[in-house]
């Protein structure tokens, strides 16, 4: 099983909408994954508005991916380099440290990460 950013079991970041690169639910990585699709976040307004400015619009259905589109509230396996431009923006949505892989680490401080966190009830 993965591990989260904090050391323990990887847990599922969301089945509605359905999330993680492999579409499991669960934002875990392997070779595939060019983009890294690690932080499990909670999306609001200003992300993705901010997203959508710089290329990448999550808001928009494209059910030709089989992609919903966010609504703030929502809970998406981010690229980890994502959320790290966004971090920087002053943007950056709140995150699931639990259903937060643990290669995120290797683009973001865990430090950043706990500042954004939210319960896994949240």
């Amino acid at each position: 099983m993965a591990a989260n950013v904090l050391g323990g079991d990887l847990i599922n970041c969301s089945t509605d909408p359905l999330t993680g690169f492999y579409r499991t639910g669960c934002c875990d990585t392997g070779a595939e994954d060019a983009g890294v699709h690690t932080v499990c976040a909670l999306v609001d307004a200003r992300f993705l508005e901010f997203s959508a400015s710089v290329g990448n619009d999550l808001s928009t259905p494209r059910p030709e991916f089989g992609f919903p589109g966010l609504r703030p509230g929502d809970r998406w396996c981010l690229c980890a380099s994502r959320w790290a431009e966004a971090l920087e923006a002053g943007v950056a949505p709140r995150v699931v440290l639990e259903a937060t892989h643990l290669r995120t680490l290797e683009w973001v401080d865990l430090a950043d990460l706990q500042a954004h966190a939210v319960t896994v009830d949240d």
